[in-house]
């Protein structure tokens, strides 16, 4: 690991906005920054020193547009010190090493730490999980060897003999699209996972390569006599914008595609007239790329994932769009 690359000169080594950020406290816009919405595992380290800073493990959305976390990886790399500046009082957040500005930490984190260290970007280099030994930072592969091959197979809350049918969707990350759907009256169920691909019981950071093939999806259990599947495809074309070829926003790989898996044939022949309908009404200029195909085995993706948004705080991703 090599945590002693700084030069006694950082500005020659870093860019305009990571000095001002590290070396004069600054603060980058939020929603504008690299690392706001990264979801790949690894670690995430200090840009001046490359000291270890924060893990993709301990990250989460807080809504704020900036880097979160609920702890940091080795606390003695943190230095916490009272920041008086602006009329309020924070706790500002440096390295121990580079002493980078790094951003502050509040108390109103999500559980179990209920911290939430916010964090910029540009003050960050982040180590993704296949370069860990490559970069010298070995030592933090067992954060993430996990055995993907124990997971607890899917098995649904629901009694036996309930009456339901299911609905499964793509429409970009997974975390809003279950959100939305979620809250309708009328759905019994929730389970976000993989489909669509080929590899059995893939783990979440296979799926983000894009080589399994897999689609980040929501496998939706309803009661038909509550809710029709037709409404279910009217959210399905507002959540999301399915115009766009594997990605949604800042989400890009074939794993946020566009995608409706039909578990019958009324369902198919309801997916294939709402596209229509879609492409005709003008919405967007585009048509939709929208994959209509039927429902593949799916795979239940690991429990941190699973009603994310109730577990860790933070608003959708996902905007309704006006009918």
């Amino acid at each position: 690991m090599n945590t002693n690359d700084s030069d006694n000169n950082p500005k020659k080594k870093l860019t305009p906005l990571q000095y001002r950020v590290t070396q004069q406290c600054g603060t980058e816009p939020p929603f504008q920054n690299e690392f706001w919405n990264n979801k790949k595992p690894g670690i995430y380290v200090d840009v001046v020193s490359g000291e270890p800073l924060f893990s993709s493990e301990d990250k989460f959305d807080s809504g704020t547009g900036w880097p979160s976390f609920i702890k940091p990886l080795n606390e003695d790399n943190i230095v916490e010190d009272v920041d008086n500046s602006h009329n309020m009082r924070r706790v500002e957040v440096r390295s121990k090493v580079a002493k980078s500005h790094l951003g502050h930490m509040f108390d109103d984190g999500p559980k179990p730490t209920g911290m939430r260290y916010c964090i910029n970007s540009a003050s960050l280099r982040f180590i993704p999980l296949e370069d860990l030994k490559k970069d010298g930072y070995g030592e933090y592969l067992s954060l993430f060897d996990k055995d993907e091959s124990k997971k607890t197979p899917f098995k649904s809350s629901l009694k036996d003999g309930s009456n339901y049918e299911l609905a499964t969707f793509a429409a970009g990350c997974f975390w809003g699209v279950e959100s939305v759907f979620k809250q309708v009256t009328g759905v019994m169920e929730t389970t976000v996972g993989y489909t669509g691909g080929t590899v059995p019981d893939p783990a979440y950071r296979q799926v983000c390569t894009g080589i399994t093939g897999h689609a980040e999806a929501v496998l939706i259990r309803y009661d038909p006599k509550i809710v029709s599947y037709e409404e279910f495809l009217s959210l399905f074309w507002r959540i999301h914008d399915p115009t766009t070829p594997n990605r949604q926003g800042p989400d890009v790989g074939t794993q946020y595609r566009s995608a409706i898996f039909y578990h019958n044939d009324r369902q198919k022949r309801a997916a294939e007239e709402s596209k229509d309908k879609f492409d005709r009404n003008g919405s967007y200029i585009n048509k939709a790329t929208t994959q209509i195909i039927q429902a593949l085995p799916f795979y239940e993706a690991e429990e941190y994932h699973q009603d994310y948004f109730e577990k860790h705080g933070g608003g959708s991703c996902h905007v309704l769009r006006p009918e």
